[in-house]
């Protein structure tokens, strides 16, 4: 039975060999805070290049905040249909738009960074359409705030390397990650950022290519699916 400490170790291990194979990154904002609060609504369940291509054609279409706020929401729904699940999205945006110009006086959340981590998100989180994982890769990527994101490939990776259990969900392994793990924004950056691309390049859902992957000899299911079988 593996305690606190070995899986800690396990971790940072993880980390290391990760960071190896796809570098490290500097923790600097890619987007504007409320470019990345959008888009990152428009990714769920969704690839980088449909989000990017529904967020583009969104601003494209109507060009301004406010204008995306007044938008109908047909004509939303249909500018961002690259999107998965446009339809709920739409109103979710809007929605989002009008609270935050309407208490702020304007698009703009930079306010957050001068918030207690607890208390931006909460706030993010009574967004329509904002939950734990888009709120806290707001505030770690826009923010440098220690929190750890975890999306569906994080999750992955991590819950067949054994840092989390085998019925952790996708929430709840945001705290339990964040527990684990230093509490520095740039190992908690970077951790998300080799996560994401393991799972995305080797680590992948249907059948995951082991023979590749530095963490065969960290990895519960590697060890016990693949480990010894030709």
């Amino acid at each position: 039975m593996m305690t606190q400490t070995d899986v800690r170790a396990k971790a940072l291990d993880m980390y290391r060999l990760l960071t190896e194979r796809y570098g490290e990154r500097p923790l600097k904002p890619r987007r504007q805070p409320m470019h990345e609060l959008i888009s990152t609504i428009l990714s769920q369940r969704t690839t980088n290049a449909n989000e990017a291509l529904a967020y583009q054609r969104m601003w494209d279409r109507f060009g301004s905040w406010e204008a995306i706020r007044d938008a109908d929401v047909n004509e939303l729904t249909e500018a961002i249909a690259p999107s998965n699940y446009p339809e709920t999205k739409a109103p979710h945006i809007k929605e989002t738009l009008r609270r935050i110009i309407e208490e702020r006086g304007e698009a703009n959340i930079d306010f957050l960074a001068d918030l207690p981590l607890d208390q931006a998100m909460t706030w993010l989180m009574s967004l329509p359409g904002v939950g734990v994982k888009t709120a806290s890769l707001v505030m770690l990527f826009c923010f440098s705030k220690p929190i750890m994101p975890v999306d569906t490939h994080v999750h992955r990776v991590s819950q067949r390397v054994g840092l989390i259990g085998a019925k952790v969900g996708t929430e709840a392994a945001h705290r339990v990650l964040l527990d684990l793990l230093p509490n520095d924004p740039y190992f908690l950056y970077n951790f998300h950022v080799a996560n994401l691309k393991h799972g995305q390049q080797l680590c992948i859902w249907a059948n995951p290519n082991c023979a590749p992957c530095p963490l065969k000899h960290l990895c519960d299911w590697y060890q016990a699916n693949r480990a010894g079988k030709s």
